[in-house]
């Protein structure tokens, strides 16, 4: 999979200390370690976005810091944002130009914020992507629950099977892809 990276969108203690729970948030975490385990055992560019605001995404606080499971090694790329989209006022496409990446592989948190509106950008930027669909979840809301929220967002998003501004895969599914294209 030359000139692709992973990315890895919110996954924060935050997301996680929450009074209300995520969507199956422990089997999402569990299959994010998995696609970070296979990009790093190929050697495909890792990079981690981390919310910065206020409150519990106060940069230094406990709950700002990314998951211990699967926090960034020395060598791969942390950018921070304030807002949904991961490249709004970021230094993310310099970081993406500087490794030559033309493709994307995402996953993380919030599906209807910060997942959504960084796939779509993505997309307008020129960017191949692809979601891993049970790699993404959320909280539930007034209206509908994490787990709608989730299928809603891979319908909009990818729209098996040619999709709209990603093409969808599982965990399962994307690794062998990674794999595959790692013994090319």
């Amino acid at each position: 999979m030359k000139n692709t990276a992973l990315l890895i969108i919110d996954v924060q203690i935050a997301m996680f200390s929450a009074e209300d729970p995520l969507y199956n948030g422990g089997q999402v975490l569990a299959n994010i370690q998995r696609v970070l385990e296979t990009a790093r055992n190929i050697y495909m560019p890792v990079v981690f976005i981390q919310h910065t605001e206020d409150e519990e995404y106060t940069k230094g606080a406990p709950t700002w810091e990314i998951c211990r499971e699967i926090y960034p090694l020395r060598h791969e790329k942390v950018v921070e944002k304030s807002s949904w989209d991961a490249f709004h006022q970021t230094n993310l496409q310099s970081v993406l130009q500087e490794m030559h990446i033309q493709n994307l592989i995402i996953a993380g948190m919030q599906s209807e914020f910060c997942v959504d509106t960084t796939c779509r950008r993505a997309f307008s930027m020129g960017y191949g992507s692809i979601l891993v669909e049970d790699a993404h979840t959320t909280f539930d809301c007034d209206f509908m629950t994490g787990e709608q929220i989730v299928k809603h967002e891979n319908r909009v998003l990818g729209g098996r099977p040619n999709g709209r501004f990603v093409r969808l895969g599982s965990t399962d599914e994307i690794i062998s892809s990674m794999n595959h294209g790692a013994q090319r």
